[in-house]
């Protein structure tokens, strides 16, 4: 495992009029991040819905998600080209994509050299089972990075322990987590969940988020959030564990530099050791009585 640079983004929710946009606005960002020496950027969950009111001639959600769908492998190839043009490594949000019958939410992590490969939405909001009826992904994995193995958990799911444990079992420092809020509530669960995830792993979370008001957009109408980057709240660490954050609903970049000898150094010796006495088995729960 080595040193990371990583940037992530907080993604202006803008209207979009195709693809050739799309491949205008990931440069503008992509030559930001390179700028300023990032390794690798984050963009926001469902971040290219935006691209759906240029096919759709209203704003609504199910036109909006089949739209997207239908031109997703497209979208995910431009991605791709923008990662081999800027030598840059992308994690590109996540968007709707059908795969073996079922609508899933899938994150593409695709390397400088354009390799690419999924992460599947696990546990699904009220939103996407009610409204887009998108299914539920396969389970957590991890990948192997120039600078070791990371986790994505997309937005809701970085809620679940589990989930994330599982990532970190499997030798995951550092975990990602795309977002797409609509209100503080929202935003603030995933937020306070990834700070969590990070103490309880001894590990690296950080969070991009859309931002910003779409009122032609029945999916993207209204986004709420900033990135941040959290590490243990332990030696080596700041008090709070906020390595970087950025200003709430400001496009931007934010970045960090993640160092996993930090993160050994504090399973090794910090003041708890939450990474190792993470219980093997889920507690049982018994029933107390008074005397």
């Amino acid at each position: 495992m080595t040193r990371l640079r990583l940037a992530l983004a907080q993604y202006p929710v803008e209207r979009l009029r195709g693809l050739e946009d799309l491949e205008v606005k990931l440069d503008d960002i992509m030559t930001a991040a390179k700028e300023d020496g990032a390794d690798l950027l984050v963009l926001p969950e469902y971040a290219v819905m935006e691209l759906a009111a240029g096919f759709t001639a209203e704003a609504d959600a199910v036109a909006e998600r089949d739209a997207i769908v239908e031109r997703a492998d497209v979208i995910v190839e431009v991605m791709r080209e923008a990662a081999r043009r800027h030598r840059l490594w992308l994690l590109g949000g996540s968007l709707p994509m059908l795969r073996d019958g079922a609508v899933r939410n899938r994150a593409p992590l695709i390397s400088a050299q354009g390799r690419l490969a999924f992460q599947e939405k696990r546990v699904m909001t009220r939103f996407e089972t009610e409204q887009w009826q998108v299914s539920a992904g396969e389970e957590p994995a991890v990948f192997d990075t120039p600078w070791g193995r990371i986790g994505v958990a997309i937005c809701y799911d970085v809620e679940f322990p589990m989930l994330v444990r599982a990532q970190v079992e499997a030798g995951a420092w550092l975990i990602l987590a795309p977002s797409c809020t609509d209100t503080v509530w929202g935003f603030n669960r995933v937020h306070l969940s990834a700070r969590a995830r990070a103490i309880e792993n001894q590990c690296f979370v950080g969070i991009a988020p859309t931002v910003g008001d779409a009122p032609w957009s029945a999916t993207l109408d209204r986004s709420r959030g900033y990135a941040g980057v959290f590490g243990p709240c332990d030696r080596g660490f700041p008090e709070d564990g906020v390595l970087a954050r950025g200003q709430m609903d400001a496009p931007g970049l934010v970045f960090a530099e993640l160092d996993p000898a930090l993160l050994e150094a504090v399973r090794q010796d910090g003041g708890v050791r939450n990474h190792r006495d993470w219980p093997a088995q889920p507690a049982e729960c018994r029933a107390a009585s008074f005397e």
